[in-house]
C-alpha cells in the first residue's frame, strides 16, 4: 500500500468514526465515550498526514508512533462501547478490525523506519 492509499484509508476510517459518533447522539453514556472515540479515531489520519511530512526519519518514527497509539485508543473505546451494550456489536466489530489493522501497519512502519535509522 502506498502513502496515498494509506492517506485515503485513514481518512475513510475517520469518516466511519464520525458516522458512528453521530449515531450515538442522544445516548448519554455512549455519547461521552463517543467524544473520546471521535478524538482518537479522527486523529489517526491527521497524524498520518503529519508523519508523511516529517522532516527526518526520527521525526517520522515519532509521528507514526502517535498514529499507532491513537489507533490503539480507538480499539479501547470501541471495545468499551461494545461491552457496555450501548451499541450493537455488529456495528462495532468492523471498525475494531480496521483500527487493529491500522495499528499493526503503523507498528510495522515505525519498526522499519527505526531499523533504517541504524
Amino acid at each position: 500500500m502506498n502513502a496515498g492509499e494509506m492517506r485515503e484509508r485513514t481518512l475513510e476510517f475517520g469518516l466511519r468514526i464520525v458516522r458512528l459518533c453521530q449515531y450515538l447522539k442522544g445516548h448519554a453514556v455512549a455519547e461521552v465515550m463517543g467524544r473520546q472515540l471521535l478524538r482518537c479515531g479522527t486523529s489517526v489520519g491527521a497524524n498520518y498526514r503529519a508523519a508523511s511530512l516529517a522532516k527526518s526519519k526520527a521525526d517520522f518514527v515519532a509521528k507514526i508512533k502517535i498514529c499507532e497509539e491513537e489507533a490503539d485508543e480507538s480499539i479501547y473505546w470501541l471495545e468499551l462501547l461494545m461491552r457496555s451494550g450501548e451499541v450493537d456489536s455488529a456495528r462495532l466489530i468492523p471498525l475494531q478490525q480496521e483500527a487493529a489493522e491500522l495499528r499493526n501497519i503503523m507498528t510495522a512502519s515505525a519498526k522499519t523506519a527505526r531499523n533504517n535509522l541504524k
